[in-house]
């Protein structure tokens, strides 16, 4: 099934929304960082690889199928997930960015509401490990957002028992 001219657009935006990507690590994704694993679609952007809604995987998967750029003689085996004009290089971000913008997807807001709701919803560190963040930089976003993730300690948290004595 082909898709709409701005399916480029469209792609790098829903990347920029889910996953708070800015335009410079978009454009560094390869085919190779989209995987399956088993019905599982999912997004290498840090470790583990990030799961994709269905109604993404099937426009991420059916872009990579008809990615422009690909028909000239300095593209025809490019592992971009945008590939560029010039050879062997990925679009620029400015020129994705541009075309992300027209989309009406605001990448920079974008980015920072999207970043802000995963710190909201789950520890910073897990954050920065699956988005492929500094752990420093999700904890400075949870905080100004005021989670209370950062206050969180990880182990048993159910009430003590009575102490046994010899006597009992």
């Amino acid at each position: 099934m082909p898709i709409a001219r701005p399916a480029r657009s469209g792609v790098a935006g829903v990347i920029v929304l889910l996953y708070a990507q800015p335009l410079s690590r978009i454009v560094r994704l390869t085919v190779d960082d989209l995987t399956r694993d088993g019905d599982r679609v999912l997004l290498r952007l840090g470790g583990p690889p990030s799961p994709v809604p269905t109604p993404v995987a099937e426009l991420l998967l059916t872009w990579i199928g008809q990615r422009d750029n690909m028909n000239t003689a300095t593209n025809p085996n490019s592992r971009w997930l945008f590939p560029g004009r010039r050879a062997g290089q990925p679009m620029h971000p400015r020129s994705l960015g541009a075309l992300v913008t027209k989309l009406g997807v605001p990448t920079t807001s974008g980015r920072t509401a999207a970043i802000r709701q995963h710190v909201l919803t789950m520890p910073a560190p897990v954050v920065a490990d699956a988005l492929g963040y500094h752990p420093v930089t999700t904890t400075k976003i949870a905080t100004r957002a005021g989670t209370t993730w950062n206050r969180y300690a990880p182990g048993d948290h159910s009430p003590p028992r009575p102490r046994q004595t010899r006597d009992s």
